[in-house]
């Protein structure tokens, strides 16, 4: 960075604290970002006044290929632009660089995954309440309508909505499959594995006839989904895990997460989950890429050891 240059982020960061009142740790923090900046733009032999939009734009990909979240970025971005629109008002340049670089947009969030083991102890754990011949007549009911509903969601991957309100009519004949009707009325057929097939067809031979597999008192007709959810918590923190882990939507993540990591072909696991795009469906295999380095780094034999 030239001396020059320094004076001007001098100069910038005297007029934030004396005409807009910055407060001191605001202050550090442009100043922070303005000399990485201008370090930056010193590796390309560039000043702040001979800076282009792309000098801008790849200073602000640099940041993002390091791996810096997003609101960081963006936070950086903020200071390199103030201080360019300081220069252009100041008629020490005649441009603005930053004008049309865009923010970096967050980077779209992993979906929580839970083990198989972590599942396997939610499942063993609801089979057990089912089968517990101590509990009154209406817990037992309760908890043999959760063991159905984890079985099902965990070996279908519906959706939450898509589940609560699954039909009797649903059910195929041979009962090896579900007919679902998902997003904008889109039939799907989902098959069963053997052990959601075999708790769902006990399940509905003990229900009274009705509309749906799942039936409650209250104007859907059906278990609300909220209720699922509260359920499925309880359980969670029972089996010995931590209740915050756990919810429906985070099953459906382990349904697909789980298919992938056992080698499913992707465009089935979408068609499983009823993803219009493919593209939504890929973010499992960001979750599978961290599963498969976390193997190599726990169990490499040369891992952790120096090279």
């Amino acid at each position: 960075m030239s001396g020059s240059d320094g004076h001007l982020v001098d100069a910038f960061l005297e007029m934030m604290s004396a005409e807009r009142g910055a407060a001191a740790n605001t202050i550090a923090a442009y100043e922070r970002d303005l000399l990485d900046y201008l370090e930056f733009l010193g590796t390309r032999s560039r000043a702040a006044r001979s800076a282009s939009k792309d000098d801008v734009a790849d200073y602000i990909a640099g940041l993002d290929a390091q791996g810096l979240a997003a609101s960081s970025s963006a936070r950086r971005l903020s200071a390199v632009r103030q201080f360019h629109r300081f220069l252009l008002a100041e008629g020490m340049r005649g441009d603005d660089p930053t004008r049309i670089v865009s923010a970096p947009k967050p980077r779209r969030a992993l979906p929580k995954v839970l083990s198989i083991e972590d599942v396997s102890a939610l499942l063993e754990r609801a089979e057990a309440e089912a089968a517990d011949e101590g509990a009154d007549a209406e817990a037992r009911l309760r908890a043999e309508r959760l063991y159905v509903l984890l079985e099902l969601l965990y070996g279908t991957g519906l959706r939450v909505s898509e589940l609560v309100a699954l039909e009797r009519a649903a059910l195929m004949r041979d009962a090896s499959y579900l007919t679902v009707a998902g997003k904008g009325g889109k039939e799907r057929v989902v098959p069963l594995n053997d052990r959601a097939r075999d708790a769902l067809v006990a399940w509905r031979a003990r229900q009274d006839e009705g509309r749906y597999m799942f039936p409650a008192q209250g104007r859907s007709g059906h278990i609300a989904r909220q209720v699922f959810a509260r359920d499925l918590k309880g359980l969670a923190a029972r089996a010995g895990i931590g209740a915050g882990r756990v919810s429906p939507h985070v099953l459906r993540h382990a349904f697909a997460s789980h298919l992938l990591q056992n080698g499913a072909d992707l465009r089935v696991v979408q068609m499983l989950l009823g993803h219009s795009d493919i593209a939504t469906t890929q973010i499992y295999t960001h979750v599978l890429d961290r599963h498969l380095r976390e193997l190599l780094e726990t169990h490499h034999p040369l891992s952790g050891r120096g090279s």
